[in-house]
């Protein structure tokens, strides 16, 4: 075995307890500073062979066939405790969500220092002047203090490279990434994509990039395994994956993202009769510090307005002051000509019925402990008092509105997909028969075939039902998918605002302009390319 291979995964296998397979006999090499992206849609097994990789199996799976060996040592020959020592030590793990992987009681500079501590890697105050160095390094804020901070006091992009500082605490050998820019916007999306890359090549570690996003896993892996059913589907040199794919399945990934570049753009309705206004709004989180401001936008019945923008820049603020969710220093929020209460408490349940939300993330907006029954059936109850048998024929016909079968009522969201859980949460918003939906990143976490299911669903039922959405997202490619009118926002205020076709076209405002170009392109030269062009060094 070659002296820098450190990961060999031969004939994996991952079952659940039940017998049904998800990953299915795959072989896997990993190189010290060498990165392999993992790609496939949705319960294609691409997390599941992260985790393994580190012989680990979620709850209800277990690893029952393979070999898994890291510097020589077969994990699943060794004991559990030796297992524990491995993880964290010599391979580590940067998750999606960042904000749900830290504890919010304890201090940053505390989390980063707790695995090489724990590990006797570091005394404490050499694991402090380390992680000093990685937040310098990842261009963290005050990196001298900024592990004094809690979770809560750093932004998205920010937690995402502390947690990335947090996996490189003990110098590990192997670093699982498991579609850690997924939820960042494009711009900040650039700049970890940077850092992450050099941070690997700067330490000589082995990356597995697990991700959705082809032109993503094109910037940073200098392999690409394509999977499908947990099955290897084909693999090799990334350039030649993404320009000559072998398999009929990684050519219509490959085209799926290359169309999505290609979207005819959609003309706005003609009826302009505004269902939801925003007037001369203002709202911050701290007195005197303002969030949003001077912000007016309206939204006619059968439209779409997308507000886009990067991580800070307002855009969940202004859904949350319509939600009745965040209190409003100044302005109206007006649905259908009424001025609504400014809290959510405040506001009848008339209102409450016609202005309902999607959010971005399934797993914690719907109850797993609850079947699909119910959770789609309770707006039914709760807005229009139906008796068990409507209550239960409505969420059929929901169920049916969204593609999913009728029969899927008595499951609970553990037994579904990525995809099948968002349809839930969009019946669930429907059964309130709703005039205006708030999107929240409806799509971000989902993998492109998905996706553009979603986001099919989505056009069906606006069609259908005439339906106004509010669609709040950081992903241009989604924005020309859907959006008739855009809204494009920066430091809390909207800087250019009209129809899509008209943002999309130049000339353009110099923010606009800068996040198109930040979208990446399947080229494994683009991100080289970007930062020449911003003066950074590749």
């Amino acid at each position: 075995m070659s002296d820098d291979l450190v990961l060999h995964l031969v004939g994996l296998k991952v079952e659940t307890i039940k017998g049904a397979v998800l990953v299915d006999h795959v072989d896997a090499t990993l190189k010290r500073g060498e990165i392999l992206g993992l790609i496939g849609e949705s319960g294609a097994g691409k997390s599941t062979i992260g985790l393994a990789a580190m012989a680990y199996a979620r709850a209800g799976c277990r690893i029952t066939g393979g070999s898994i060996t890291i510097n020589g040592t077969n994990l699943r020959a060794s004991t559990a405790v030796q297992r524990r020592n491995f993880r964290g030590k010599s391979i580590a793990y940067i998750a999606q969500s960042a904000a749900a992987s830290f504890n919010p009681a304890m201090t940053l500079m505390d989390q980063v220092c707790e695995a090489p501590v724990t590990h006797g890697v570091m005394s404490r105050p050499e694991a402090e002047a380390y992680a000093r160095r990685l937040f310098r390094t990842l261009q963290l804020p005050e990196p001298d203090t900024f592990g004094d901070r809690y979770p809560h006091e750093a932004s998205g992009g920010q937690l995402q490279r502390a947690m990335a500082a947090m996996a490189m605490s003990c110098r590990p050998d192997i670093i699982v990434l498991d579609e850690p820019t997924t939820a960042l916007d494009v711009t900040t999306q650039i700049e970890v994509l940077a850092l992450l890359r050099d941070l690997i090549r700067e330490f000589g570690t082995a990356g597995l990039y697990i991700t959705h996003d082809l032109a993503v896993v094109a910037q940073i892996a200098q392999r690409i395994m394509v999977l499908r059913h947990g099955k290897m589907i084909e693999v090799g040199d990334a350039r030649q994956v993404l320009e000559k794919p072998n398999t009929p399945y990684a050519t219509a990934l490959v085209n799926e993202r290359r169309d999505a570049t290609h979207v005819p753009l959609i003309d706005p309705p003609s009826d302009a009769t505004a269902v939801l206004s925003i007037v001369n709004l203002e709202a911050g989180y701290r007195a005197g510090i303002p969030v949003v401001k001077n912000i007016n936008i309206s939204i006619a019945r059968g439209e779409t307005l997308a507000v886009v923008g990067e991580s800070g820049s307002g855009k969940s603020s202004v859904a949350r002051i319509v939600m009745g969710l965040l209190p409003r220093w100044r302005g109206d929020v007006q649905l259908a000509g009424q001025t609504l209460a400014p809290a959510l408490a405040q506001r009848p349940r008339d209102v409450l019925r016609r202005l309902q939300m999607v959010h971005q993330m399934p797993d914690v907006a719907i109850n797993p402990r609850q079947t699909l029954e119910d959770i789609i059936g309770r707006p039914v109850a709760f807005f229009f008092n139906r008796p068990k048998a409507a209550i239960r024929e409505r969420v059929a016909e929901l169920l049916r509105l969204v593609g999913l079968p009728e029969d899927f009522a008595g499951r609970r969201p553990g037994q579904l997909s990525g995809g099948q859980k968002q349809r839930v949460c969009i019946a669930r918003a429907l059964a309130a028969e709703p005039d205006v939906i708030i999107c929240d990143e409806p799509t971000s976490a989902l993998d492109p075939l998905v996706a553009e299911e979603v986001l099919k669903l989505l056009r069906r039922l606006q069609d259908e039902l005439g339906l106004a959405y509010m669609f709040i997202t950081h992903d241009l490619g989604t924005v020309r998918r859907i959006a008739h009118r855009t809204a494009v926002m920066l430091k809390g205020e909207i800087i250019a605002q009209g129809a899509t076709a008209e943002i999309f076209s130049p000339p353009f405002h110099p923010y606009t302009e800068k996040l198109i170009a930040s979208v990446p392109e399947m080229d494994t030269t683009w991100l080289d390319q970007v930062l020449a062009r911003r003066g950074v060094a590749a």
